[in-house]
């Protein structure tokens, strides 16, 4: 048996549309062991949610599709099983907190029932022992069990989304995808969501992939980082490695472009240029166009994925065969 719960490896989806084809997630690979944290961290359109898409087996098909690589969940290619199969992994295994908790809730019916379909559809349960468990899963994220007959326009955002946390953990799945989980939310309500998902995580002994771009968020809660630039990891190291020696240009930039306290600068670091359109990726490394250390070879040559330390991958020329 593997060590890792998950192994995504060389995974490639894109999507094919009337304008030509998106690539939105290109040879990404990492790892993730049973109770760890991982954070997908990256500007909008990296390919961050694609990949949680792919994993859930959600991408929406057509226009997209996976075209390569593989996403081993407990020693299974889950890109191998059908539609049946996974829908026994999803919600039961495998679960979703998504980005906007009014669009994921539906409207018309109570948070308690909609706690309970999922029990129902994945537990040996009664009706009623499935409203039992919903209500205890409504008091473990801090809402009163009374509420459960309510419906989700009768909540706050942050409750929305203590909702959307019971829903995926009801059944004490083995992964739980965040993606941008406190997006919505004002920044008080953040930091309430974010300690009882930790507290919840431990309580479940759950592995999570936080999606963010909030670098402040994968140093509370992960305990590794992957780096995302236009669909590919291009750094991913356990967190404290990450914060103390980046090595990427692209993650140097990200770490240079947070206001220090403790230093006396009167203006950030930016890094110049956008994010590269994915229908229209540069040649070799998609980050060259925006990279001070660039060469004509970054133009022509994709980067291997190199371990400069143990743990540690970078997809960068400067690091090749154990380069600069």
């Amino acid at each position: 048996m593997s060590e890792y719960l998950l192994d995504v490896k060389n995974l490639s989806i894109y999507f094919f549309i009337q304008e030509g084809t998106v690539h939105a997630v290109n040879d990404l690979t990492f790892t993730l062991k049973p109770g760890e944290t991982i954070g997908l961290v990256g500007e909008t359109g990296a390919g961050k949610t694609t990949t949680a898409l792919g994993i859930m087996s959600l991408v929406q098909s057509p226009p997209g599709m996976v075209v390569d690589g593989q996403i081993v969940f407990e020693g299974r290619d889950l890109l191998k099983l059908s539609e049946a199969e996974m829908r026994k992994v999803r919600g039961s295994k495998i679960s979703m907190i998504f980005q906007d908790p009014m669009t994921s809730l539906n409207p018309v019916i109570p948070v308690g029932d909609q706690i309970a379909e999922v029990l129902l559809l994945h537990e040996n349960l009664s009706a009623a022992d499935a409203r039992i468990k919903a209500t205890e899963m409504l008091t473990k994220v801090g809402i009163r069990p009374e509420r459960a007959k309510e419906y989700p326009h009768q909540f706050s955002g942050g409750m929305r989304q203590r909702v959307g946390i019971a829903i995926a953990l009801a059944c004490n799945p083995l992964l739980l995808i965040a993606d941008e989980p406190t997006t919505a939310l004002d920044v008080t309500i953040q930091a309430q969501v974010l300690e009882l998902m930790k507290a919840l995580k431990v309580e479940f002994n759950t592995s999570l992939i936080m999606i963010t771009h909030d670098l402040g968020i994968v140093a509370e809660i992960c305990d590794k980082v992957a780096i995302m630039y236009a669909g590919s990891a291009v750094e991913t190291a356990d967190k404290y490695e990450l914060f103390r020696n980046p090595k990427h240009p692209y993650t140097i930039g990200l770490l240079n472009s947070i206001p220090d306290i403790e230093k006396d600068e009167e203006s950030l670091k930016p890094i110049k240029g956008l994010m590269p359109d994915p229908m229209n990726l540069p040649g070799g490394c998609p980050f060259h166009p925006r990279c001070d250390h660039a060469t004509s070879r970054c133009a022509e040559v994709v980067p291997p994925r190199v371990e400069v330390a143990k743990g540690h991958f970078v997809k960068c020329l400067l690091f090749e065969e154990g380069g600069a």
